[in-house]
């Protein structure tokens, strides 16, 4: 982060640059233009009062326009209306809330939505709702609804792992996004539901790799998880990593206590360096170890992510390999069905795949769950609709 102009601070958007492990790290670099002085969401309530407050108005301004924000979902000055007509003017003439727009929304049989953003520089970013409505009984025996609304979010336009099944990584990595614009993610999809629901959980798997980004996702989190703001969890906030060592234990230092997701995807190095390019030069004994680390100092168990790739590492001796991993980590496994990418020759495994896998890991006293495949129809595999979106501009 970095002073703003009259009181406060401004979050900076950060590139990638390599680290020891052979990954990325984010490094701080400056950003000029409005980009960076004027987004509103990059402002927690102090800072905004602070500003608002140089220029002669009142303090409590900025709780108030927190407030319109976050509890009310206004994206546009205007419709503030215990601010007075001035200073709605000052606000839509200095600041802004959104900075992308949203170019597509499609919503699949099973209700999962996914947006499609272009950002001002014309990168383009997804981010997903998933909607869960679990039956359950309180004290008294009496049916409840609990109503589950997971948002998805990525970190980057693009991805530098290229991993060889994602359509994330085809394009590459363009550029990290700013705070304001994960942000931006989530209030955007918190428009899309009634005003009585609201976000209750987060998942940091969408495109791009987050701990490359890192101090834009941390303070991203940090907003999710201010009352001010969202008021999720730490424990409901999930942070999906190919594996970068140093940055995991960074965020075990950070106090957050969210859940770490490893994308293993594979249970030996050898094939983890087929189809994750970045495993080359980070092996799974160093994702134990870093995973023991954050263990210890959050005492959050890790969670070992592996989409199954038909005949790829689906085989029951992968199975009987992924069950030692977890056994030295203590982690829960989630198996998740492959979304095909046209591009690319991997296939979806069948339920029967699925589940023998999951039985294997099971009698070896591995908690694993298959995760539910949802919305499928609407690409909603990271990276594949703004893939869609570029193919489609580049053949008009």
């Amino acid at each position: 982060m970095v002073p703003a102009p009259g009181g406060g601070m401004l979050f900076q958007m950060t590139e990638p640059g390599p680290d020891t492990a052979g990954g990325t790290e984010a490094t701080s670099v400056g950003v000029a233009g409005p980009l960076a002085q004027h987004s509103l969401l990059a402002l927690d309530p102090q800072s905004i009062s602070q500003r608002v407050a140089a220029v002669g108005m009142p303090a409590f301004r900025g709780r108030q326009i927190v407030e319109w924000l976050y509890q009310k979902r206004k994206t546009d000055f205007t419709q503030m209306t215990n601010l007075s007509a001035g200073d709605r003017a000052w606000l839509t003439e200095n600041f802004r809330i959104y900075s992308g727009e949203q170019v597509r929304h499609l919503t699949a049989t099973d209700g999962t939505e996914k947006l499609l953003v272009r950002w001002r520089d014309g990168g383009l970013t997804e981010t997903v709702m998933i909607p869960c409505d679990d039956d359950d009984a309180d004290d008294f025996g009496r049916t409840i609804v609990k109503h589950r609304r997971t948002a998805c979010l990525s970190t980057q336009v693009g991805c530098p792992v290229g991993c060889a099944f994602c359509a994330s990584g085809l394009a590459g990595l363009k550029r990290n996004l700013a705070a304001d614009e994960i942000i931006e993610q989530a209030l955007r999809l918190c428009q899309m539901l009634p005003a009585e629901r609201r976000l209750t959980n987060v998942v940091f798997m969408g495109m791009g790799e987050p701990l490359a980004n890192f101090d834009a996702a941390v303070a991203a989190i940090r907003v999710l998880m201010a009352p001010w703001a969202f008021n999720i969890s730490a424990r409901k906030i999930t942070v999906s990593t190919v594996g970068l060592p140093p940055q995991m234990r960074k965020l075990a230092d950070e106090g957050l206590p969210v859940t770490l997701a490893i994308s293993l995807h594979a249970p030996n190095d050898a094939l983890r360096r087929e189809i994750i390019p970045w495993a080359r030069g980070i092996g799974i004994d160093e994702l134990v170890q870093a995973g023991k680390y954050y263990f210890d100092k959050t005492g959050r168990e890790v969670t070992l992510e592996y989409i199954m790739l038909d005949g790829v590492n689906t085989l029951p001796e992968h199975a009987r390999e992924l069950a030692a991993v977890s056994r030295r980590l203590r982690a829960n496994v989630n198996l998740i069905y492959y979304n095909e990418v046209p591009e690319l020759n991997f296939r979806r495994p069948a339920g029967a795949t699925m589940l023998a896998f999951q039985n294997i890991l099971r009698q070896l006293h591995v908690n694993a769950h298959v995760r539910k495949s949802r919305g499928r129809e609407i690409a909603a595999a990271c990276g594949q609709l703004a893939r869609q979106d570029r193919q489609m501009t580049e053949a008009t």
